[in-house]
């Protein structure tokens, strides 16, 4: 039986460090989903088809991985997907509370999948979608942060987008 792990996130944009865990997660599992959540109460930076866009040409070479996207709860759509596991990735201790919180809360709403957390290599310690986020709209590089399809993609993005007022 294939051991199926969901990689989940807002990826809005992906950041070098959610690759470094995917590609860590191909070495634990048989397949990786990376799932992008749909959130209608939120304002993107990327639709959520520019997100699968750029996670796609990002992980090109990775076997045994592959992007959807789902919206409701994540443990039911893991539990669709036939999966044993959630990956979770952790930057720092800060992340910890959160991410163990929502650990506890899907593993009452679904028992048999497990959360598995993998800390992001240490050079990748300080990226956040948010902050690579903030640094591209307020005019910074965001090269050394994203694999170069979501730098594309990113400059792109706030090309069409309106300033704020």
């Amino acid at each position: 039986m294939r051991r199926v792990a969901i990689y989940p996130g807002s990826f809005d944009p992906p950041t070098l460090g959610h690759l470094d865990v995917v590609e860590r997660a191909t070495k634990l599992f048989d397949e990786v989903i990376v799932a992008v959540g749909v959130n209608s109460s939120k304002d993107p930076l990327l639709t959520a088809d520019q997100r699968i866009d750029a996670l796609r040409k990002s992980i090109v070479g990775l076997p045994d991985v592959w992007v959807d996207k789902f919206s409701g709860l994540l443990v039911d759509y893991a539990r669709r997907q036939g999966a044993c596991a959630i990956i979770r990735g952790l930057r720092a201790t800060a992340d910890f509370e959160y991410e163990f919180q929502m650990a506890m809360v899907n593993r009452r709403l679904q028992s048999d999948i497990e959360s598995v957390f993998l800390m992001t290599n240490w050079e990748y310690s300080y990226l956040s979608s948010s902050i690579v986020r903030e640094v591209a709209i307020l005019g910074g590089d965001i090269s050394e942060m994203v694999p170069k399809a979501v730098s594309e993609l990113v400059a792109e993005a706030l090309k069409d987008r309106k300033p704020a007022s």
